[in-house]
């Protein structure tokens, strides 16, 4: 239907603050600005980029990718239990059974930083999605801490 979900942050990384960058509240609302909502079909992952500016004035620089994965949403047995006995359904007897409905929610992976390098943003993102979907011996925990540790170079320099 037209209603529309609201985000929910599933996991994060580091799981607490760091004392020097708070973790941007609300980021939710931004990785989907036309809305959670559910779809029929698979679409193809979106990437942007959105920038935060604090209370301090600060920029927080949210790279964004979203795609869609199956959800399996299984129909309510009350509905089919309205009728005592079993239903004639075009002829076949109805099992009772719930019946499987496949729809496709979104999912966002956000990388938040300070520093403005969108295209090596988007190959991590990249990077981590893939891990993902094709559900490589890989802990996300230990791709994200490699992620985190690689040096940044000088502003200016080369990337």
């Amino acid at each position: 239907g037209p209603t529309e979900g609201l985000g929910k942050i599933i996991q994060r990384f580091p799981q607490k603050d760091w004392e020097d960058t708070p973790f941007p509240q609300g980021i939710e609302l931004f990785c989907q600005p036309g809305g959670w909502q559910l779809s029929k079909e698979r679409k193809q992952p979106t990437f942007f980029v959105v920038v935060l500016t604090d209370i301090d004035s600060e920029r927080h620089y949210c790279s964004c990718l979203t795609f869609y994965e199956a959800e399996i949403n299984l129909q309510v047995r009350d509905l089919q239990q309205e009728t005592e006995g079993t239903k004639e359904i075009e002829g076949e007897e109805e099992s009772g059974l719930i019946q499987p409905a496949e729809v496709f929610a979104p999912k966002s992976l956000v990388l938040v930083s300070r520093l403005d390098y969108p295209e090596i943003f988007r190959a991590c993102l990249g990077l981590i999605y893939t891990v993902y979907v094709d559900s490589l011996n890989v802990s996300l925990e230990t791709l994200i801490a490699n992620l985190c540790s690689c040096l940044v170079p000088a502003s200016g320099g080369s990337q």
